[in-house]
């Protein structure tokens, strides 16, 4: 794609980067066909092509964003499906996260926008807040048929159809056992420990169980990657470097192996440290470091010997997150690790489609979510698994909101096979074959 950037603009790291990216575009429409938006909207500024488009002209000539080009980035999931499918290699992840800190910095959205955004970026990437929001919201989820038609407050009537019925118990953090392996560091998360402590659990056993202690470090907090997809940049960026700190002081301190996340949403964002702050003259060489030491959960356990599974054939159907498949481009790796444990593995028609979940979209997005979640569910439905898994807890959220099988995450099944406790959405299984 020819670009016609001034070289006053291309001095800009940010525009550089993207119209290195747009020139790079072919435009042949391979990433049409495996676009979830475009696929149901049938819109081609709604496919990445449309999108690149519409992102080269706003950002080519400065113009103010205009209602269409907002609304048409908006819908983007940034599910990242089209950069698998690119055959010219484009980096649509940092185009479409530029265009989307340039629409936050150039553009007023309306006030019942710019109010959920902003309670939103206020409250997920805080555990505390996250539960006082939660409990609040149990409270207030009758309203939720009377928010949901006024169209400034839909994605209030969301984020109450997504707050669970009763929240787990808050928990502690999980014992860990000197490891002949070696250190791992093990991302906490924000959202996570809130709805599903017992992954963080389970992991900390399966860790333990193959020879690696767990380090949780000082002055952590979240990934940034709710916030830098919202395109609030200077946010995320901050994220970045308090957890580039954090990490840092914790490599220095003996030898860590990898730094560990079992939400594949935070581990993409993460591996990303080192382009996010590449011209940061004080933390680029070190979030270089961090970026590749990050591994998801599954990467570590295919390098080691795993204990003997005893999944008893139960079915299994696996859901690919898309910032696992997409992002990080690991596939194969998780159906191994649960074929290899005993289980019957099975993967759904469409494993390449979004289940709409994407970080925040379901909530900001969810007529276009809502259509993605029931498509997913129907998918996984035709397996006729005992249980789904899932590398990320958004994607097990939005499975359960639409699908009565239970979604777990895989390593709760790992753990569960391997000698540890059944997970709680699966205690209804008797089978005695499958140790409880």
């Amino acid at each position: 794609m020819q670009t016609n950037f001034s070289p006053a603009q291309l001095a800009k790291p940010a525009t550089a980067a993207s119209a290195a990216e747009l020139r790079k575009c072919v435009h042949c429409g391979f990433c049409l066909a495996t676009c979830p938006t475009y696929t149901l909207l049938g819109d081609e500024r709604d496919s990445p092509r449309g999108r690149i488009y519409l992102m080269k002209d706003m950002l080519e000539n400065d113009r103010a964003p205009s209602a269409t080009v907002v609304k048409h980035v908006d819908r983007c999931l940034s599910c990242l499906s089209c950069m698998t499918t690119c055959p010219s290699g484009v980096n649509y992840m940092h185009l479409v996260d530029h265009a989307r800190a340039y629409i936050e910095r150039h553009h007023r959205r309306p006030w019942g926008e710019r109010l959920i955004r902003g309670v939103l970026a206020a409250t997920l990437p805080y555990s505390g807040r996250f539960r006082a929001a939660l409990r609040l919201a149990r409270l207030a989820r009758p309203l939720a048929p009377l928010f949901a038609r006024t169209a400034a407050l839909r994605p209030v009537a969301a984020m109450l159809a997504l707050a669970p019925p009763r929240l787990p118990a808050r928990a502690g953090r999980p014992p860990s056992a000197a490891g002949r392996r070696g250190t791992v560091i093990l991302l906490q998360g924000c959202v996570e420990p809130v709805l599903r402590p017992a992954i963080q659990a389970a992991t900390v056993r399966l860790l333990n169980r193959v020879g690696y202690a767990v380090h949780f470090a000082s002055g952590e907090g979240c990934c940034g990657a709710l916030v830098h997809h919202m395109g609030r940049e200077e946010a995320s960026l901050q994220a970045a470097r308090r957890n580039v700190d954090a990490w840092s002081r914790a490599l220095d301190d003996g030898d860590v192996a990898a730094i560990v996340m079992t939400s594949s949403g935070c581990g993409t964002a993460i591996k990303d440290y080192g382009f996010m702050l590449r011209k940061d003259p004080i933390y680029a060489e070190r979030a270089e470091r961090i970026a590749r030491l990050a591994k998801d959960i599954s990467e570590i356990f295919a390098d080691v010997e795993m204990p003997a599974g005893n999944g008893q054939g139960l079915t299994v159907a696996y859901h690919a997150a898309c910032s696992l498949q997409h992002g990080q481009k690991v596939t194969d790796i998780p159906k191994r690790l649960l074929a290899a444990a005993g289980f019957d593995v099975r993967t759904p028609a469409e494993a390449h489609l979004c289940c709409g979940s994407a970080g925040v979209y379901n909530i900001l997005q969810s007529d276009i979510a809502d259509q993605l979640g029931r498509r997913k569910a129907d998918c996984l439905a035709r397996l006729e698994p005992d249980v789904v898994a899932a590398g990320n807890i958004g994607c097990a959220v939005q499975i359960r909101q639409w699908s009565g099988i239970p979604a777990v995450h895989t390593v709760e099944l790992l753990d569960w096979a391997t000698g540890g406790p059944v997970p709680d959405d699966l205690s209804h299984l008797t089978n005695p074959g499958i140790p409880k």
